[in-house]
């Protein structure tokens, strides 16, 4: 493996490492020879992805001696949904896959979620391996093996724990995505220096998410599978992980999905730490800092919706238990804690943080 590959263990159950570096799409076939026997393999993809990547994945495959189908869905949120994830099941059984085989998700978030899903549940669970070309999928959504589709209720309010048997994350795949696409990743590399410190948050500042992104999204790699591999299952500190998504989950539903994750997440992460600061739950100022960094990056900080509308949009949030919700306060760059408020507090809390 060339010296340029870095490499993070995730000690989950089972373990699992995570390969972050150039040219990882054409040697996929190698690195999972690895780890497995040759078998079927079901590459699940998008009609974004496909044109892009999936010829030199399934030749990849093929060469290491492993059986390639694929199956390409409509890209975009509105399709992570049970009918595209019904229709990847009916093909997983009509290619006859069975235990010993194994799922491949190439593209960003909504294909790991939902590949990831399809993995779950087929056969009452196969392997799958993440092949992230976002930076969201790269820096987020690829590890920790969260695997979900939206209801109408709200989003990724049905899913699994399922963690992959590897993730491989090409840096080159970054080179092709659109400005605004990029900034959607950036979003969760910046929560990511909120949640863990001050050296990851000044990345941001300097451009380095650009210059260096591998070096990015190892650090926020490593930071997330540490606080997996505490909580897997999302009992305590791993809620942390979802700073600024309360309001941000609510603002994609607001939008029909027409406002991407990461666009949603930095204004959630933004309102959120204003919020904060005016409500005097921060130990310093933050909210300015954090909105510089969002802006400099490409990202919003303010919503069309009101703070009504948003708190009705998040009371279907999963991570409501009867009357209360939990919400992640930043008290400063680098420590976040879980509040537990009343249901009937949000559009209070929303406020607070609504105006610039």
């Amino acid at each position: 493996m060339s010296n340029s590959i870095q490499t993070i263990e995730v000690h989950t159950s089972p373990a699992y490492t995570v390969s972050i570096g150039s040219g990882l799409l054409r040697t996929c076939g190698a690195q999972l020879r690895q780890l497995m026997a040759p078998c079927h393999v079901a590459v699940i993809t998008d009609s974004t992805v496909a044109p892009l990547y999936l010829g030199t994945v399934s030749a990849s495959l093929q060469n290491a001696g492993f059986a390639v189908s694929s199956y390409v869905f409509p890209a975009g949120e509105s399709h992570k949904n049970f009918d595209t994830l019904a229709a990847i099941l009916e093909f997983l059984a009509e290619e006859r896959l069975t235990r010993t085989d194994c799922l491949v998700a190439l593209g960003g978030g909504v294909t790991g979620d939902m590949a990831g899903l399809a993995a779950a549940l087929y056969l009452r669970g196969i392997r799958y391996v993440q092949l992230p070309t976002t930076l969201l999928a790269a820096v987020d959504s690829s590890v920790g093996g969260k695997t979900a589709i939206d209801l109408h209720a709200g989003k990724n309010l049905a899913g699994a724990f399922l963690q992959p048997s590897a993730v491989l994350c090409d840096t080159d795949c970054l080179t092709t995505l659109p400005a605004s696409v990029f900034a959607d990743g950036a979003a969760e590399a910046i929560k990511t220096g909120v949640l863990c410190d001050e050296a990851l948050f000044s990345l941001f500042k300097d451009g380095t998410l650009t210059a260096d992104p591998a070096e990015v999204i190892a650090r926020c790699v490593a930071y997330k599978a540490g606080v997996v591999e505490r909580d897997e299952k999302e009992q305590n500190e791993r809620r942390l992980l979802n700073l600024g998504h309360t309001i941000g989950h609510a603002i994609e539903k607001c939008s029909n999905y027409t406002i991407p994750h990461g666009h949603a997440v930095a204004v959630g992460l933004a309102m959120m730490a204003r919020s904060a600061e005016r409500l005097e739950w921060t130990e310093e100022p933050i909210a300015a800092r954090i909105c510089a960094c969002l802006v400099k990056n490409g990202l919003p900080i303010s919503t069309e919706y009101t703070a009504a509308e948003l708190a009705r949009a998040a009371s279907a949030d999963k991570k409501r238990t009867g009357d209360d919700i939990t919400i992640v306060i930043p008290r400063k760059i680098g420590v976040c804690e879980l509040k537990r408020i009343p249901v009937s507090d949000l559009t209070q809390v929303i406020a607070a943080g609504w105006e610039v």
